[in-house]
């Protein structure tokens, strides 16, 4: 691998975001009618391979009841206004009508709320109530906490998702999970990340999760990049973590761990570059965040925002495009990539000969 000199005493690789990269046409196309963008993950089937980030600005019990029913997976953030408020939705509408940096200081005060287990419980069960697949998310700090709340609870699968979230946490301040331990222990898949390197992801799939997020900072509402000075160019992330994939089939003699691109996912051709780049599924917040019915109020913000010491995240106003099933299926009504998101997929799909998503893995790319 190539390595540039930055100066006499480092050197760097080049790596790329899903904006470097474009996908080439192949000598074979397909009709649309053709393909399938269906995804399986344990003993879960997707018609869609969308899973919906857990942030308040995107997912309410409602919506991820209504993205169930569409066939993509809808993840409600555990650690959110839904579980902190009987009714947070007098708080988001004052999000929506907040103006300025003074948001910030507010967003703080209002996630000061503690969360409540008995109110993880009622949201979890009206998700379930509905018949959909239930998903809910806690980060790696609070997952010891409310675990078994959130098992009791009687979700479908767990999702444990950070900034970033590795195998090995040293802390001397207190005993950090330990994912190896705590996944062996539950009867459900568990979803782990992000990770955004080959040796990160190979250790996250030795854990025995079933799928890993992928991603660091890359995220429309991020200011991880400012603040912290650590990001990942997603195309080269997504291709990395997919050879862990490749390589850890063969350690463990066949056992597949799904790769989730989660950052930098805003318009639906990113969708079709992260899974040419070996992704299962994408993980998104914006694309969805613009729905009507999103409870942001045309408003993202994700958990960094709200960090009680470091904020490094934005409230970001997108506005509405259209419903969810707009955005999902169309009709599209603008030229932008951001409706139809599925059928764009299915076109791209077509456009390179490919009918299958494990197939379309390996269209080829090219570097712009």
């Amino acid at each position: 691998m190539t390595e540039i000199e930055i100066g006499r005493a480092k050197r760097a690789r080049r790596a790329y975001s899903f904006d470097d990269i474009a996908i080439v046409p192949s000598r074979r196309t397909r009709d649309p009618e053709e393909v399938s963008v269906a995804w399986q993950i344990d003993a879960y089937r997707f018609d869609l391979p969308v899973v919906a980030a857990p942030m308040d600005s995107v997912m309410s019990p409602e919506t991820a009841i209504a993205l169930g029913r569409f066939g993509g997976l809808g993840v409600l953030d555990l650690e959110g206004l839904w579980t902190r408020y009987e009714d947070p939705a007098p708080l988001l509408d004052e999000v929506a009508a907040m103006r300025g940096p003074a948001a910030t200081g507010r967003l703080q005060e209002i996630y000061a709320e503690p969360v409540k287990a008995e109110l993880i419980t009622a949201r979890l069960n009206q998700m379930r109530d509905a018949g959909v697949t239930v998903a809910g998310s806690l980060s790696p700090q609070r997952t010891k906490e409310f675990a078994k709340c959130v098992v009791d609870a009687g979700v479908d699968m767990f999702v444990i998702r950070g900034t970033t979230v590795s195998a090995e946490h040293v802390s001397s301040q207190a005993e950090p999970l330990n994912l190896k331990e705590f996944i062996y222990e539950l009867d459900v898949p568990v979803i782990v990340g992000g990770c955004a390197t080959y040796q990160a992801a190979l250790h996250l799939m030795r854990t025995g999760a079933a799928g890993v997020l992928v991603g660091f900072g890359g995220g429309a509402a991020h200011t991880t990049r400012t603040v912290l000075g650590v990001a990942v160019p997603m195309a080269s992330a997504v291709a990395d973590v997919a050879a862990a994939r490749r390589d850890y089939l063969d350690e463990s003699g066949g056992r597949y761990v799904h790769v989730i691109a989660d950052g930098s996912i805003g318009r639906s051709g990113d969708i079709s570059k992260a899974i040419a780049c070996g992704a299962d599924a994408v993980m998104v917040g914006s694309p969805l965040a613009r729905a009507s019915e999103a409870p942001g109020r045309g408003f993202h913000w994700g958990a960094e925002a709200w960090h009680p010491l470091l904020p490094r995240g934005e409230r970001v106003e997108f506005g509405s495009v259209g419903t969810l099933e707009e955005i999902l299926f169309g009709p599209s009504r603008v030229a932008d990539g951001t409706m139809n998101l599925i059928g764009a997929l299915t076109r791209s799909m077509a456009t390179t000969g490919y009918t299958e998503l494990k197939e379309f893995q390996r269209v080829e790319v090219v570097v712009q």
